[in-house]
């Protein structure tokens, strides 16, 4: 599965672009943005070209007292903060032709609400070595791409593609238009996760610690498989339970 990914350009660390016009100009520049803070109440011209162009930017916004930019920098950041990602965003769209024109059988894991870097980190660096083609992310809702991820994952964060979306489940319906079945792990089932045939194009889903796969994604799900529990703790960390299902998946793909 090597071949078909694409290594995205490494960076050192998340890097902060202050005042109205340095990020408008950043996100013309297509820069990869990790997220974008706001003060509240700001207006004027320039805001409102800052604020056309971030429709078309995935990044979540935030609109913030001007308190939180001040403890960001001490710059004079015009009320508008962005902090640049440490890797490269993907879009899963340009990925999926690939790995069916190379003659792989797609593997991508879609995170449903993880917002602990380290879980990411973790999850990232065992999707690395697993073998999956790419991890989806939501814009909002979704654990930062910053140095205590990146150093989680080992590095793998700067070898895995990691795709970012506004709407997992319109991401969802995409890959299953592109033959892939999608595979959520939830305890809220009676079925195992060994049910499911991996061997197909599959897109696995995990979902958030506390509140876990979100009900959009469960209800188009093609298979809900729960990783099976005997001792008397109920619940796995969110990145071993990625762990188990993932290498449940390369089990069967190698057998």
């Amino acid at each position: 599965m090597e071949n078909s990914r694409r290594t995205p350009r490494q960076k050192e660390s998340n890097e902060f672009i202050f005042g109205i016009r340095a990020v408008i100009e950043a996100i013309k520049a297509g820069k990869d943005i990790e997220s974008i803070y706001l003060q509240r109440g700001l207006t004027g011209g320039t805001m409102v070209e800052l604020k056309t162009l971030l429709k078309e930017v995935e990044a979540p916004v935030h609109n913030v007292p001007v308190e939180k930019l001040n403890r960001m920098t001490l710059k004079n950041h015009q009320g508008v903060i962005a902090v640049i990602s440490s890797i490269a965003f993907q879009k899963i769209e340009d990925i999926i032709p690939l790995i069916y024109e190379k003659g792989e059988t797609p593997l991508v894991l879609i995170l449903d609400g993880i917002t602990d870097v380290r879980n990411m980190g973790a999850i990232a660096r065992t999707a690395a070595c697993a073998g999956v083609h790419a991890i989806v992310v939501p814009s909002k809702n979704s654990a930062q791409i910053n140095a205590d991820a990146i150093k989680t994952s080992a590095g793998a964060l700067f070898t895995i593609p990691v795709c970012r979306h506004p709407n997992l489940h319109k991401i969802a319906l995409y890959l299953q238009e592109c033959g892939l079945q999608i595979v959520a792990c939830t305890e809220k089932t009676n079925d195992l996760i060994y049910a499911p045939d991996y061997t197909a194009p599959t897109a696995i889903v995990m979902g958030a610690e506390d509140e876990g796969i979100s009900n959009e994604i469960m209800r188009m799900a093609n298979y809900l498989a729960k990783i099976p529990m005997i001792g008397e703790i109920s619940s796995l960390n969110v990145s071993v339970s990625a762990g188990v299902i993932l290498y449940e998946a390369i089990r069967q793909r190698q057998s």
